[in-house]
């Protein structure tokens, strides 16, 4: 198998693949859609602002791309930070920005002006899985995970949420529906419990198309 990386010009590429590569996969960053096709697993991650993301994706040729090989093919997709933000419908970053729409919800802020909770939220948190399979299977009622963001994915359908974390409010630090995963964390920064994440969702197969 071969995990596709998606390079848009905002993600923590190298780190990532390092990541996968220590699990033992193959991993493969994909400059251009085209690298998609043959590629077992993908991988958006991301860092920065929602709109400028999207508009990368979108002249990349990216968003059609993947429409295809994750919603038509179904090949199990994970989505990491701002990777996971562009799942939702809109973000309210700056603006109001379109995304990719495969999960119905929007991007809200993290509340700000509580001094506890400082926003960007930077550093190591808890992580209280909401199911014992899939992103979190095999890991404990409550793991730490790095995160580095100011916004998150609010879904519509609440329970689509595999995993929330506190910090000023609950918000959902991961979420999955059928091939579809995403974490608001970062797991090639996590040690052991990201590892574990990044394995579980390798461990996946595609369905069948």
């Amino acid at each position: 198998m071969t995990v596709a990386i998606i390079d848009y010009r905002m993600g923590n590429i190298r780190s990532v693949a390092n990541a996968v590569e220590a699990l033992g996969y193959e991993s493969l960053v994909a400059a251009e859609p085209r690298h998609l096709v043959g590629a077992s697993h993908l991988i958006l991650p991301g860092v920065g602002a929602f709109g400028d993301g999207m508009r990368n994706l979108r002249a990349g040729g990216w968003v059609d791309a993947l429409d295809e090989e994750v919603r038509r093919k179904g090949k199990p997709f994970l989505g990491i930070c701002l990777g996971m933000q562009f799942l939702a419908t809109t973000s309210t970053e700056h603006g109001t920005h379109a995304g990719l729409g495969w999960i119905p919800g929007e991007v809200r802020p993290l509340p700000a002006g509580d001094p506890r909770f400082r926003v960007p939220h930077i550093g190591w948190d808890d992580v209280r899985p909401t199911r014992r399979e899939g992103l979190f299977a095999g890991l404990g009622e409550t793991e730490v995970f790095y995160f580095v963001h100011s916004y998150a994915l609010a879904p519509d359908d609440s329970s689509l949420v595999s995993g929330a974390c506190e910090y000023g409010v609950r918000f959902a630090a991961g979420v999955e529906i059928d091939n579809i995963w995403a974490v608001q964390f970062h797991p090639e920064k996590s040690q052991r419990a990201g590892l574990a994440v990044l394995r579980n969702f390798l461990e996946t197969g595609a369905r069948a198309c």
